[in-house]
């Protein structure tokens, strides 16, 4: 799952989108792709997908996603007519960016690709706590506006933990059919600087292109409407990168939900892994154990852990104080499910009734262990 996100509206995130996935599809790939602005879904007309017609169903009451040019293609622009606006509260978006991931027949998938609206709101944070990203790809212009909001979105990534795959520069100039002079409209180099000193991959630069436009209003991508220009080419080699970088980092095996009452659903564990994700998980009389890379491994009592819950009802969002009084959680306090939150931190439930509680990987780390060894 490669997020392709931007903090700013109007850099052509979705044209880059629908013409990725056209092109990974026309390399041999599966793909699919999630239009993940409920509120100004575009992919339908780009890829030729009539609005307004709400897809079939499976019998087993999975929606049947529409194929367009080799993509499997689910999105709002599809339940919805074209002047009719998604009207809804944070927790309907989440409910249907949900159902568009989990709910549709995908069948076998290389790849799904997530359009997200620009921002680092709602959508964005639904995502990258469901669901375990393999990497985002930033959409940026070259102007020094756009990198600067660009830099937010990518920095948001990085808090949540998801990895960038790279910096994609769009509209980077315009040469002209006549003369063939190249015009830097909106300046020259910008996603190429912003990449390196955030020491993060420059996928490369897409050119101003009339014919860009034209396609995406017929609902033709470029990439198959004209394959030989030089923003097709630039596609091309942006998809190759992407091919060579689509694989989950290492460690826990996720999404899981482990029901520590019945064992059921308890993460395969892994051999390697990045430095800050776990490798295995267990849990006994002792506590929670947790295996990390480098061989380390820390043990926490299971009523230190809930004591360390930092949530809003635990915890001052704002000042940090601690709201908990420890002489109110049961000294036989046990966990009774754990489960990922996308590639960042364990959700944990309690036998006292709490299960709101977010444990991002740093924050379980820094809890006192029981027991810490290094084997």
């Amino acid at each position: 799952m490669i997020a392709i996100s931007s903090g700013k509206g109007g850099v052509g995130k979705s044209t880059v989108t629908a013409n990725l996935a056209v092109m990974l599809a026309r390399q041999g790939l599966r793909v699919g792709l999630v239009d993940a602005d409920l509120y100004g879904p575009s992919i339908p007309g780009m890829l030729g997908v009539p609005s307004g017609q709400p897809p079939a169903m499976t019998s087993t009451k999975k929606v049947i996603p529409t194929e367009a040019h080799g993509v499997k293609v689910i999105s709002m622009g599809m339940l919805t007519a074209d002047d009719k606006p998604a009207v809804m509260r944070g927790p309907m978006v989440t409910k249907y960016l949900q159902m568009f991931v989990t709910q549709v027949d995908w069948g076998e998938l290389d790849v799904l690709f997530l359009d997200l609206p620009p921002g680092t709101g709602d959508i964005q944070l639904t995502l990258a706590q469901a669901f375990p990203l393999a990497g985002a790809v930033v959409v940026s212009t070259p102007q020094d506006v756009s990198l600067k909001i660009a830099r937010r979105g990518l920095r948001m990534m990085e808090q949540v933990k998801v990895p960038i795959l790279g910096i994609i520069e769009n509209m980077s100039g315009f040469t002209c059919p006549s003369c063939g002079e190249v015009t830097h409209i909106f300046h020259q180099g910008g996603g190429r600087t912003i990449a390196e000193s955030m020491g993060v991959p420059f996928l490369g630069a897409i050119p101003l292109d009339p014919a860009i436009v034209d396609s995406g209003d017929s609902g033709e991508p470029l990439v198959n409407a004209a394959p030989d220009s030089p923003a097709a080419q630039a596609y091309a080699s942006i998809a190759d990168a992407l091919s060579v970088d689509m694989d989950r980092a290492g460690g826990l095996q996720i999404p899981f939900a482990w029901d520590l009452t019945t064992g059921e659903g308890k993460p395969a564990p892994a051999s390697q892994g990045s430095a800050d994700r776990p490798l295995a998980l267990d849990y006994d009389a002792t506590g929670l154990t947790i295996r990390w890379p480098n061989d380390h491994i820390q043990t926490i009592d299971a009523r230190d852990l809930r004591l360390s819950c930092r949530c809003a009802s635990c915890r001052d969002e704002i000042s940090g104080k601690n709201l908990l009084e420890p002489e109110n959680v049961p000294m036989d306090v046990v966990p009774t499910k754990i489960w990922s939150v996308g590639n960042y931190a364990l959700g944990i439930a309690f036998s006292d009734g709490h299960g709101s509680g977010i444990y991002t990987f740093p924050a379980l780390r820094e809890i006192e262990s029981v027991e810490a060894e290094d084997v």
